[in-house]
């Protein structure tokens, strides 16, 4: 058995855990309170694959969720304690060469507030929906009248 290489992120409310398992088979995800445990078949090769992991908190097996597709398995591991934020996933220091932090999907929440976060995301949809570059000159040099300037001489080709 080899263990698939995951990825994971924390959030307020729940740990994300990505499987990156292409073409799954046979999967199975048992969420215990202190355990995460993944098996499945996966790839072209069909590698029986399984990731055993002891949770750093303690989550809600109840409201704990995955989901498949061709590409891999995402799991949402919902916190017994929500606000609380997680160092790492594993109740162990050690590093596991199979599992990294998704630093796509990565935030650092504890210090934002609700606010704070609304107040950057009304700022982040103005920022993209303010007007394109139709009022911005053109800096290509472009320019109608062919003034030479001294920098526009032939260079001396190098020896």
């Amino acid at each position: 058995m080899h263990p698939a290489t995951a990825k994971w992120y924390d959030r307020r409310d729940s740990v994300f855990i990505e499987f990156c398992v292409a073409d799954s088979k046979d999967l199975k995800i048992n969420f215990d309170k202190t355990k995460c445990v993944f098996s499945c078949i996966g790839g072209t090769d069909n590698v029986k694959i399984e990731n055993e992991i002891d949770l750093f908190e303690a989550i809600d097996e109840n409201e704990s969720k995955h989901k498949r597709t061709d590409r891999s398995v995402l799991c949402y591991l919902r916190k017994a304690q929500p606000g609380k934020a997680w160092p790492r996933l594993t109740k162990e220091k050690a590093k596991l060469s199979w599992l990294s932090v998704d630093f796509n999907n990565w935030r650092d929440w504890e210090d934002d507030s609700e606010e704070e976060m609304g107040q950057f995301d009304q700022f982040s949809d103005m920022m993209h929906n303010m007007g394109g570059d139709d009022d911005l000159p053109d800096l290509d040099g472009a320019e109608d009248d062919e003034s030479a300037d001294s920098d526009d001489e032939k260079m001396p080709d190098l020896e």
